[in-house]
């Protein structure tokens, strides 16, 4: 059994975050089942929403914030994490990284971004690559720390609780069970801090801008454990993500609506306009249905993002990856307009947290996209999460170590180690194909942007079979990362639509044609499932 102080599960930006911090408090594992940089931060491209110009407010950021999230956030939490975010930027650049500057009368200041929802230019950026360089910024520092230990290629199974090893005590979190990909065996790994920073679950959906890694581990493992799980029927479509046949999961940035981009449909017209007075700067939840209106209406296949207005060297400065990849598949965006389709793109629920990341289930914690902090509502401003990410990574290694001594001496805990019991190796593997890809074409049929009962109903009755196929299959065969990751997304699927049925409403990502009008008397608040 391998012992640490504390234990992360997941290397983006929030994972990343804690771990250096934590890390000067005791010995950290970080749990990653690619490698480290394998992260959906590493493809965030617009960059961090945070307050740093004297033209911008605190009061400013939180109103848009709170439009965007449909009566749905918590203002107190909104508040926290948007007042903090100025002094953990500034911990970010302290680390090495440079975001974009321009010059402004002889002095450099930061060349901030506007996308949809903000009312100020406030998104601090490096090109359209941020994510890649806060996660290559990150993982620099963390392989300087003597006190860390990164397991790459190594995926949790399950998390080990008081309450399943039979503990008369309260039930809290003990550890995990981790698999080591190389040698397909299981490990047992102990701590009474474990931190969940395993991003979201866009790969339950069939078109997705989110890489292969977002298979929805940390809320299942959670929801298996007893946690709380919050609003995971609020499931963030972005506007835009590239159409074309040899494209995979490629995101246009909302960055570039914001540098003047307009979304037109194939009779070239301007139809955001007829949609939201702001056009196509309207947050994504009102574009993303747009979009999907338009396309049904005219019976096309995609919509069109165009910038050509822009010149060809503002265009290839401030969007070299954009401009780069679009070039490879035979598209010119400063001389034509990007073919665009809505895909799945960020979970707003999660495992319901307070503002320090604690969880329902004590010794348990979560931090970003995997977590629901009541920042995004039911609907998130574009770049709020990468802010939320550094803001409570950074409150929740505050809040840990408060106890650390005190717990130190307590920790008495031996966990039994994983038994596979007679199980064979998996022989079927096109059975984990098959229900893997059911799963991906049933959300994107029946639980996509818009929505009805009858077709939520549809999925589902057909997840519970699913999961029982899966559930045998689990029992039968020796775990392996495809088999765990098809047992996650079938119980992040069967989550979200059981959400999405308790919702009788529609409010801003979740829109139903049963009921398209928001009902704040019966459903403002929090749809919340697990233990109450």
């Amino acid at each position: 059994m391998k012992e640490y102080d504390f234990v992360v599960i997941g290397s983006g930006i929030a994972g990343l975050s804690f771990a250096l911090k934590a890390a000067k408090h005791g010995s950290v594992a970080v749990i990653t089942k690619r490698k480290g940089a394998d992260t959906n931060t590493a493809w965030a491209q617009g960059g961090i929403a945070c307050v740093t110009s004297d033209e911008d407010t605190f009061a400013l950021h939180m109103r848009d914030t709170l439009e965007a999230g449909a009566g749905l956030c918590d203002e107190a939490a909104v508040r926290t994490i948007i007042t903090e975010g100025p002094q953990r930027i500034r911990e970010l650049v302290d680390l090495g990284l440079h975001f974009d500057e321009r010059d402004v009368s002889g002095h450099r200041e930061f060349d901030l971004g506007r996308e949809g929802g903000h009312s100020k230019r406030r998104v601090l950026h490096v090109q359209d690559v941020t994510g890649k360089e806060i996660e290559e910024t990150l993982l620099r520092q963390l392989a300087r720390q003597s006190h860390v230990d990164l397991l790459e290629n190594h995926m949790a199974v399950d998390l080990i609780t008081a309450g399943k090893l039979g503990f008369a005590a309260e039930d809290r979190c003990l550890g995990a069970y981790v698999l080591d990909e190389k040698n397909s065996e299981v490990e047992t790994i102990r701590s009474d801090r474990i931190v969940l920073a395993t991003g979201g679950c866009g790969k339950v959906y069939l078109y997705t801008t989110n890489p292969d890694i977002a298979t929805g581990d940390g809320v299942a493992m959670a929801w298996r454990a007893g946690a709380v799980i919050a609003n995971m029927e609020f499931i963030q479509f972005h506007p835009t993500c590239l159409f074309h046949s040899k494209a995979k999961s490629f995101l246009i940035s909302e960055a570039v609506r914001g540098e003047g981009g307009i979304l037109r449909n194939n009779l070239g017209e301007d139809f955001m306009k007829r949609y939201d007075p702001r056009g196509s700067l309207a947050p994504r939840d009102i574009v993303a249905r747009a979009i999907d209106e338009e396309i049904k209406r005219l019976g096309a296949q995609c919509v069109f993002l165009d910038i050509t207005h822009q010149s060809p060297e503002f265009i290839k400065e401030r969007f070299p990856n954009i401009y780069e990849t679009c070039l490879r598949f035979g598209i010119d965006m400063s001389k034509q307009p990007i073919p665009v389709v809505p895909a799945a793109h960020y979970q707003c629920g999660g495992i319901k947290t307070d503002v320090n990341g604690a969880t329902s289930l004590p010794g348990l914690y979560a931090i970003g996209e995997v977590a629901c902090t009541g920042l995004h509502g039911a609907n998130r401003l574009a770049s709020n999460s990468l802010l939320e990410g550094l803001v409570v990574a950074h409150r929740a290694c505050e809040a840990m170590t408060r106890d650390i001594a005190v717990l130190r001496k307590a920790r008495k805990v031996s966990l039994p180690e994983w038994e596979s019991g007679d199980v064979q190796d998996v022989d079927e593997l096109v059975v984990i194909y098959h229900n893997w890809d059911e799963i991906r074409r049933l959300m994107w049929d029946y639980v996509g942007i818009v929505r009805t009962d009858k077709r939520l109903q549809r999925a589902s009755a057909r997840l519970r079979n699913l999961q029982q196929e899966i559930h045998d299959f689990y029992w039968n065969f020796k775990v392996s990362v495809d088999l765990l990751e098809l047992r996650n997304l079938a119980t992040v699927a069967a989550v979200i639509v059981d959400s999405a049925l308790s919702r009788k409403e529609s409010r801003g990502l979740h829109f139903t044609l049963d009921y398209p009008e928001t009902n704040d008397r019966r459903f403002r608040h929090d749809t919340l499932l697990g233990r109450g």
